[in-house]
């Protein structure tokens, strides 16, 4: 059972991330052959203050 595991600074719409879980299902199904019914899809959101990015957070950044 394909699985992915998604990290991704919090604030996408619901409708964004439905979109990332049907197109990532779909590359899996394309690249392994694995039943849609097998894949799994986890999204994780991190707070922005917990989002490093060149030694600064992502909110002192203004992402």
């Amino acid at each position: 059972m394909p699985f992915a595991q998604i990290y991704m600074i919090e604030g996408r719409t619901e409708d964004q991330k439905r979109a990332v879980i049907e197109k990532v299902s779909t590359a899996l199904v394309e690249a392994t052959g694995a039943p849609r019914e097998a894949i799994r899809v986890w999204i994780q959101e991190v707070p922005r203050t917990n989002w490093g990015i060149a030694g600064q957070t992502a909110k002192d950044l203004g992402r």
